[in-house]
């Protein structure tokens, strides 16, 4: 499994989904983190500038983890079949354990 977390700042999960460009992206195995990288976008592959249309950097993970979305952005998400999570959590480890957890 494959979860997206959005980091602009690198440090916390952040709002904005669609106009992120900078991610941690966890790679889970057995429930588990194996691996955390950061993934940073060109400004025309945030969700707000490139095309649902078109393949995208993040059509590979399976869960997008944010702070806040708009409805268009969710859609476009479930359309991919990427599950979308708001969270309060701040900070990204915990956002996916808490996720890992609710499973």
């Amino acid at each position: 499994m494959k979860i997206a977390v959005t980091s602009q700042n690198r440090k916390t999960v952040t709002q904005h989904a669609g106009r992120c460009r900078k991610l941690f992206i966890f790679h889970i195995q057995e429930g588990q983190v194996i691996e955390k990288k950061l993934l940073e976008l060109p400004k025309e592959q945030s969700f707000r500038e490139s095309s649902s249309h078109s393949p995208h950097p993040l059509d590979d993970v399976d869960v997008l983890i944010t702070r806040g979305m708009g409805l268009g952005l969710a859609k476009r998400l479930q359309e991919k079949g990427i599950d979308s999570v708001t969270t309060e959590e701040e900070d990204p480890e915990a956002a996916v354990h808490r996720y890992l957890n609710a499973l």
